[in-house]
C-alpha cells in the first residue's frame, strides 16, 4: 500500500539532496576557479622573487615553499641548471607563461618566465587545488548533511499534521452508521481538502436520493404485488374445490390469466429496476427506423390478435445515439400501452419524422385517450387512469408501470415526451431524440 507521506518524505528528501548536490558541484566549481586564480598568482610571485643572481648564488638561498611545487631552472643555452624534485615527471623543457601538462602522475599547472640570465619554470600538480576546492565545498555543505534527518523528522511531522483532517475524515466515515447520510462538515478543513469532501456529500446526496426511490419502489412493488398473488391464490383453491370439469376448466382459464397477469407486473418491475433514473445508456449508434419497423412487426400479431390494426404510416430514416436494447424497450411499451387499451376495430399508427434534426417517434390510437387533467401524473409509478364508459372496453389489464419505464429510458437518452390527442381520436404519445442524421 502506498503511504503519502512516505512519498512525499522520499521525493522531498531526494529533492533537498539533489539541491545539495548541485550546490555542491557549484561550490566546487567556484572554489577551484579561485584557487587557480590564487596559486596562478603565486608561482607568478615565487617566479618573480627569485634573484637574478649567477647559478652559484641561488642554490640554497631562497626556498619555493611546501605546496608541492617543483622548480627547474635553465641557463640560456638551454641545460639544466636545477631540478627541486628530479622525480617529478616533467619535461624536460622550458616554456614561457603558463600551460597545463598532462603526465602519468595526473595534470600540472606549469609557469615559465626569464630570471636574470636564468629561464625558471615552476609546477604545480592540480591535485592539490582540487583538494583545496573539495574541501572548502564541504566545508561549506557539512552542516546542511549534518541537518538532512533532522530536516527529515521535520518533514514527517509536518506531513503527518497536514494529513490529519484527512484522518479525521476517515475515522468520521468509519465510525457512521450505514444509514447516516446527512452531509459531511467542511468548515475547519483545507483548502485540498473540501473539494472530496463536497464530491462525497455530492454522492451521499445522490445515495440518499436512490435509497429513498428505492425503498419506495420496494414498498409499492410489494403493494401491488400482493392483490395478483393473492388472486392467484384464490384461483389455486377454486381449481382444487371445483366439482366438475367445467368448473375445474373455468376455473385453470382464471388461473392461468392471473399468473399471466403476475408475471407481466414482475417483467414490468424488472424492466424499472433495470431504468436507473439518472443512469447513462451505453453509447452507440442506433438505426431508429430498422428498430421501430422491427417492433412494429413484432407486435403486429399481437394486435391483430385484439382486432387492432397496426402500421407504419411513415418512417424516415434516422439514426440516433443510445443503447438500442433499451430503446426497444421503451418502443414495445408504448406499442403494447396502444394496443392494449385500443378497442378492438380501432387502429394504432405509428410514425418517424426527422424534423429540425431531431428524430420524432409518434404512436397514436383510436383509444379512450387520457384526460388532459390527468396526463402528467400518468407517468408516475403504478397510477392508471379511472376506468369510464370507454376504458371498460379494454381487455387487458395494466399495472401501471409502462408510461414509468418510457420516462425513464427516454431520460437516459435525453429525450422528451409529450403526450397528445390522436387524429385517430385516441391518445398521441410523441417521443423526440436530441439528435439524429440521416442514414
Amino acid at each position: 500500500m502506498r503511504s503519502i507521506r512516505r512519498q512525499l518524505l522520499f521525493w522531498l528528501l531526494a529533492i533537498v539532496l539533489a539541491g545539495v548536490g548541485i550546490a555542491g558541484w557549484l561550490i566546487y566549481r567556484q572554489a577551484l576557479a579561485e584557487a587557480n586564480e590564487l596559486f596562478d598568482y603565486q608561482l607568478q610571485e615565487i617566479a618573480a622573487a627569485l634573484p637574478s643572481e649567477p647559478f652559484s648564488q641561488v642554490l640554497g638561498s631562497r626556498d619555493v615553499g611546501d605546496e608541492g611545487i617543483v622548480l627547474q631552472i635553465w641557463n640560456r643555452n638551454g641545460e639544466l641548471m636545477y631540478y627541486s624534485h628530479p622525480h617529478a615527471p616533467l619535461a624536460p623543457h622550458a616554456e614561457l607563461g603558463f600551460s597545463t601538462e598532462r603526465t602519468d602522475r595526473g595534470d600540472w599547472r606549469v609557469y615559465g618566465a626569464i630570471v636574470g640570465d636564468n629561464v625558471v619554470q615552476l609546477s604545480q600538480p592540480l591535485s592539490v587545488r582540487n583538494r583545496l576546492a573539495a574541501s572548502v565545498a564541504l566545508r561549506t555543505l557539512w552542516p546542511l548533511i549534518v541537518l538532512l534527518p533532522v530536516m527529515g523528522a521535520a518533514v514527517w511531522v509536518v506531513v503527518g499534521r497536514g494529513l490529519s483532517p484527512l484522518r479525521r475524515l476517515t475515522r468520521a466515515l468509519d465510525t457512521r452508521h450505514p444509514e447516516a447520510l446527512e452531509p459531511l462538515p467542511d468548515a475547519r478543513l483545507p483548502f485540498e481538502v473540501r473539494p472530496l469532501v463536497r464530491a462525497l456529500n455530492a454522492l451521499l446526496e445522490r445515495l440518499s436520493a436512490a435509497i429513498e426511490t428505492q425503498k419506495a419502489f420496494v414498498a409499492d412493488a410489494a403493494h401491488e404485488l400482493r392483490t395478483p398473488l393473492a388472486a392467484v391464490q384464490i384461483q389455486a383453491q377454486l381449481v382444487a374445490r371445483a366439482q366438475d370439469d367445467c368448473t375445474r376448466r373455468d376455473a385453470l382459464t382464471d388461473l392461468q390469466a392471473g399468473v399471466t397477469r403476475a408475471t407481466r407486473l414482475a417483467e414490468q418491475l424488472l424492466a424499472l429496476a433495470r431504468a436507473e433514473p439518472d443512469g447513462r445508456a451505453a453509447r452507440g449508434s442506433v438505426d431508429l427506423h430498422g428498430l421501430v419497423e422491427d417492433c412494429v412487426l413484432k407486435y403486429a400479431p399481437l394486435a391483430q390478435q385484439r382486432g387492432v390494426d397496426l402500421g407504419i404510416e411513415r418512417s424516415d430514416p434516422a439514426t440516433v445515439t443510445g443503447d438500442p436494447e433499451a430503446i426497444r424497450v421503451m418502443l414495445n411499451n408504448l406499442l403494447d400501452n396502444a394496443t392494449k387499451y385500443t378497442p378492438s376495430g380501432g387502429r394504432v399508427d405509428v410514425f418517424l419524422q426527422a424534423e429540425d434534426g431531431h428524430a420524432v417517434v409518434s404512436i397514436g390510437d383510436s383509444g379512450p385517450g387520457i384526460p388532459e387533467a390527468e396526463r402528467d401524473r400518468v407517468f408516475d409509478r403504478f397510477y392508471r387512469v379511472g376506468e369510464g364508459a370507454t376504458r371498460a372496453r379494454t381487455d387487458v389489464a395494466g399495472s401501471g408501470l409502462g408510461l414509468a419505464i418510457v420516462r425513464r429510458i427516454a431520460l437516459q437518452h435525453q429525450a422528451t415526451i409529450s403526450l397528445g390527442d390522436s387524429p385517430a381520436g385516441g391518445l398521441l404519445v410523441s417521443v423526440r431524440f436530441p439528435t439524429s442524421s440521416p442514414v
